[in-house]
């Protein structure tokens, strides 16, 4: 991976960042993180937003524009698309709803294989982010202040469908719930479709 896809990726993954901050991850220097940024506006992916800090000047940070987002491949999304309008048109809601069901079954399988029988919640929560890594998601696990778990997506590879038919959305949340286990709460605390960068999962013991 070259120098400007790092920095894609780094802002795809960890959110709008500075360019000393770009720098200081990938052992750069200031200049050159700044002509990186330069070159990708100059493209149309990346852009700046002058953030107020409480002490001294504004503090310029970079993110991806939605040019740079697409970078990052939605899979098939034509085709998903084109799928989803003619099985409406063909059976209707209820045959949406039975397909979400069969694709909600065959991903529950899928993820209680990967998970296994970890005792540990944990254990079951790293198993299922790489799972979904696997999938195209960019997945990992983080804390939170309070101890909480967090299943971070940083991309969405059936963003399209989802757009299209935000019941793929639910699904997959009540499939998490499942394959964690009874006693695992699981929750979105971020959402991509409703205007977040990324998509977290907020778990902790029940």
């Amino acid at each position: 991976m070259n120098t400007a896809d790092q920095i894609l990726f780094l802002l795809k993954t960890r959110g709008p960042r500075t360019a000393q901050q770009l720098a200081d991850l990938l052992q750069l220097t200031s200049m050159g993180a700044r002509r990186q940024l330069e070159a990708a506006e100059a493209l149309g992916l990346v852009r700046f937003e002058d953030v107020a800090e409480k002490v001294g000047r504004p503090s310029r940070r970079w993110l991806l524009t939605e040019a740079g987002h697409a970078r990052f491949p939605d899979r098939h999304a034509d085709l998903t698309l084109q799928l989803i309008t003619q099985v409406r048109g063909l059976f209707g809601e209820e045959g949406m709803e039975k397909l979400i069901t069969a694709r909600e079954q065959v991903t529950e399988a899928a993820y209680r294989a990967a998970i296994g029988t970890a005792p540990d919640l944990a254990q079951r929560v790293a198993a299922l982010a790489l799972a979904r890594d696997a999938e195209g998601y960019m997945a990992e696990v983080a804390q939170a202040d309070d101890g909480a778990l967090l299943l971070v997506e940083n991309h969405c590879p059936i963003c399209a469908a989802a757009r299209e038919c935000q019941n793929f959305c639910r699904s997959e949340l009540q499939v998490f719930q499942r394959v964690l286990g009874p006693d695992a709460s699981v929750e979105r605390a971020e959402h991509l479709l409703s205007g977040a960068r990324r998509c977290v999962y907020r778990i902790k013991p029940v």
